[in-house]
């Protein structure tokens, strides 16, 4: 992700030297319109901030009160994708409304780390579950763009991000709320092509709400899950994306 941060940047960088010689605009009126519409894709990564519950006395499969202590976090980042339509209003020269239904699917690795239990070499015993999202999002941003630079135009972006997840099992050991909502900040670039415009954006998303399911343990019939599924105690979302719109 740092080498497409990069290649990204330094993208962005060129192009906006390159602009500096004039050349023949392409769709010079395209900006003027009050309302056009477009399609986007892209790809993202999901994260997850947790807060460990620390040590707590949990009930064995046998009734017994024992000690627990697990730590949970996300081991990896997989690369998702990310799909949607979009709606721009034009509010004057340098700002605009965005509004652009996404649809994100995409997955976390979180690694539970039992510090009662050892292996063999003396470790914490591991556990691991894949968390598979789905995501809709309705993503409501404003656009501020400097002035058109030949067929380039650099802007930032911020927003929110209503989120409705369409995933979770009851077999989950750690499950997520159905609801969250994210601010989202970033950054692009509008290249002018001849019969359409092209937008890539890279932005960062951060998750407003607690999202942990708490009462998700209830639901859990085994009990020896239940010192990992009651090892946190909160969880914020977060994503990077990085997403080409077609206007």
């Amino acid at each position: 992700m740092r080498k497409i941060i990069f290649i990204f940047v330094t993208l962005m960088l060129s192009l906006h030297a390159a602009a500096q010689v004039q050349v023949v605009q392409n769709r010079p009126y395209t900006d003027l319109r009050p309302i056009h519409f477009g399609v986007l894709v892209g790809t993202h990564v999901q994260d997850l901030k947790f807060v460990n519950s620390g040590p707590q006395m949990i009930a064995d499969e046998n009734g017994n009160i024992v000690e627990s202590l697990v730590t949970t976090d996300q081991s990896s980042w997989d690369i998702g994708f990310n799909v949607g339509v979009l709606a721009e209003f034009r509010l004057n020269t340098y700002f605009a409304f965005r509004f652009a239904p996404t649809l994100y699917f995409g997955a976390r690795q979180l690694e539970f780390l039992n510090h009662k239990e050892t292996d063999a070499q003396g470790a914490p015993v591991t556990r691991k579950q894949n968390l598979k999202t789905v995501y809709i999002s309705t993503s409501a941003d404003i656009i501020y763009a400097s002035k058109r630079l030949n067929n380039v135009r650099p802007y930032i972006m911020a927003g929110v991000s209503p989120m409705l997840n369409l995933s979770g099992k009851s077999g989950d050991i750690v499950k997520l709320k159905q609801f969250d909502c994210m601010l989202e900040v970033g950054m692009g670039c509008d290249f002018y092509l001849p019969f359409f415009k092209l937008r890539p954006e890279f932005k960062f998303c951060f998750g407003l709400a607690d999202v942990l399911d708490k009462e998700h343990y209830k639901e859990i019939k085994d009990k020896n899950l239940l010192k990992y599924a009651q090892s946190v105690n909160k969880a914020n979302s977060r994503m990077i994306v990085l997403t080409f719109y077609f206007e």
